[in-house]
């Protein structure tokens, strides 16, 4: 019963009131049937309601404070799309330019695609080297340099 009593205050703590009034009514009312369950001596069902209360409790408080959550970050969007709009007014030469990209810099010159290095470049792995090397520039055969080591 504690705990039940201990989540059901938590979850108005956190305004579970506003956020979340379906699951906390739902846990008030559980807990309400407990305390008479308690009363009348039914100790069974007073744990088994008190349990559910619980749970019922922690829904509504986890509701809250994601509700709680959602309207902090909906008031920060609101707030830099404000901002957003202030630097257009006082800046109109940004107002076509992306937000996340600095101005007075120089454009990144086009690197363009990078071909992957043919089939000849490499070779099969040597056998017991662990891998693959590639083949010298010199045309020399390739040297195991792993020779000795341990794996």
């Amino acid at each position: 019963m504690n705990m039940a009593q201990i989540q059901l205050q938590a979850a108005r703590d956190a305004d579970a009131a506003d956020y979340a009034p379906v699951d906390l009514g739902f846990a008030q009312n559980k807990f309400q049937q407990a305390q008479a369950a308690m009363a009348s001596r039914k100790y069974e069902d007073a744990a088994n309601l008190a349990d559910e209360a619980r749970s019922d409790a922690e829904l509504a408080l986890a509701k809250a404070r994601l509700g709680a959550a959602r309207a902090k970050i909906q008031s920060k969007v609101d707030e830099n799309s404000r901002l957003r709009e202030r630097m257009e007014q006082a800046h109109p030469e940004l107002s076509g330019q992306p937000s996340s990209m600095p101005t007075g810099l120089p454009a990144a010159a086009p690197t363009g695609d990078m071909p992957a290095p043919s089939s000849s470049v490499l070779q099969a792995p040597l056998p017991g080297a662990g891998g693959f090397q590639t083949v010298p520039q010199d045309g020399a055969p390739p040297t195991d340099t792993h020779q000795g080591a341990q794996p």
